[in-house]
């Protein structure tokens, strides 16, 4: 059965928004709490990280994003980075280039935590 959204390329039926391909993982590891974000994040798909984020700050006083398998990220990414900043002593490991050049523009390099692997976050 064809849908309205067939002759749509996958842009158009995202409106410009990242797709769904985003997912959060967390564990704990040498005293810190780990939050995987892998996938995109946008306005749409910042949800799942955004709990994670607020419950983790709020339980741990160490709290490391792993952005190694991190896709895509927009201002809605970085608001919630600075936000969780505010919180707890977070520590952002392996960001991508992607993220690392957001970072740099907005200045917020110099006012987050950045590691190069989750290892040195922890340590």
């Amino acid at each position: 059965m064809a849908t309205a959204d067939d002759d749509k390329t996958m842009s158009q039926q995202l409106n410009g928004h990242a797709p769904p391909q985003s997912g959060v993982i967390q564990y704990e590891r040498g005293g810190a709490w780990i939050v995987v974000a892998h996938g995109a994040y946008d306005l749409d798909s910042i949800d799942p990280l955004t709990n994670a984020l607020e419950t983790a700050a709020a339980q741990h006083a160490r709290v490391v994003v792993d952005a190694t398998g991190l896709t895509f990220a927009d201002s809605t990414f970085l608001n919630l980075l600075l936000t969780t900043h505010r919180q707890t002593d977070l520590r952002v490991a392996a960001p991508p280039p992607q993220l690392l050049r957001v970072l740099e523009i907005t200045g917020a390099d110099t006012l987050l935590d950045l590691r190069p692997t989750v290892e040195d976050a922890v340590d």
